[in-house]
């Protein structure tokens, strides 16, 4: 069985997704992001997943942004084996890391667009493996 968390329903734009994001500040803090996991290559799908809006790689998920009262999320479902020299992953999952993102707080846009790519290459390399 394939470690892969895939999704048949993926498509390269989903209305849904847009739908998700309207007008809200904490979903508008994430947008610029998805937009990002959007951009990683030609072959990245999405589709809203358990709420939140998910990124494939064809029909793989390889991240997602939620977004909380406080903070957004940018989730990476292999984020453990991802390289992070900035150190922005947080979390002890078997496999998942997530970004915290906060209104007024520094952030390393570099790095989280490096982590980014990292996860969209690392899942296409993952797809043509398996």
């Amino acid at each position: 069985m394939s470690a892969l968390f895939r999704f048949a329903s993926a498509r390269p734009r989903d209305p849904a997704v847009e739908a998700w994001f309207g007008h809200e500040p904490m979903r508008e803090l994430a947008r610029p992001w998805f937009a990002a996991m959007r951009a990683a290559g030609p072959d990245t799908r999405e589709l809203i997943h358990d709420g939140w809006p998910t990124a494939c790689v064809e029909d793989a998920a390889y991240a997602y942004v939620s977004a909380h009262a406080a903070y957004v999320n940018l989730g990476f479902y292999f984020g453990a084996e991802l390289p992070d020299p900035a150190g922005l992953l947080e979390g002890a999952g078997k496999r998942m890391r997530h970004v915290k993102v906060r209104w007024g707080k520094p952030l390393d846009e570099a790095a989280l667009n490096a982590l980014i790519a990292a996860a969209h290459a690392d899942m296409r390399r993952r797809l043509d493996a398996d």
